[in-house]
């Protein structure tokens, strides 16, 4: 293997996208602070605005182990942003949706993400962004990745 010097380190892809994510996260968490919710909050509130899901199906989507999202859904719950119940059908299935104080959450939360992205992405053009946006969800990542924190 071939040492790199630090400033090709610095251009490497995934130097560069860490470094990037990470203020991503700064900002975005600075931004959501005042209403109490993280980004996973808000990830789980934007599944969640479609419909009720299953416990397991919202699992799936977010990619989390499941102690996780007790630990979120706990959050939402007692914020009264989102509800579980028993699935009548099947009693040992929980479905979860959004409450109406949920949906006003995210509204503002979509807000605060657009001030956000406008700040990180103000010097790309709206083609650029679309591009990016495209690139970043062809990224190989498997939920064997997801061991690393997001809060």
């Amino acid at each position: 293997m071939v040492a790199r010097s630090a400033e090709e380190m610095a251009e490497g892809l995934a130097f560069l996208l860490a470094r990037h994510g990470a203020i991503a996260q700064v900002l975005l968490r600075t931004a959501l602070s005042s209403s109490g919710l993280t980004p996973r909050h808000m990830m789980t509130l934007k599944h969640l605005d479609s419909g009720p899901v299953s416990q397991q199906a919202l699992i799936d989507m977010l990619e989390v182990d499941p102690s996780v999202l007790v630990a979120v859904l706990n959050d939402l719950e007692r914020e009264e942003l989102a509800l579980r119940r028993r699935d009548p059908a099947d009693r040992r299935r929980h479905i979860v949706e959004i409450t109406p104080s949920g949906v006003a959450a995210l509204r503002r939360s979509d807000e605060v993400l657009a001030e956000v992205e406008g700040e990180l992405f103000t010097d790309l053009s709206d083609q650029e962004r679309t591009t990016l946006r495209a690139l970043l969800t062809r990224i190989n990542t498997s939920p064997d990745h997801f061991s690393c924190s997001e809060d």
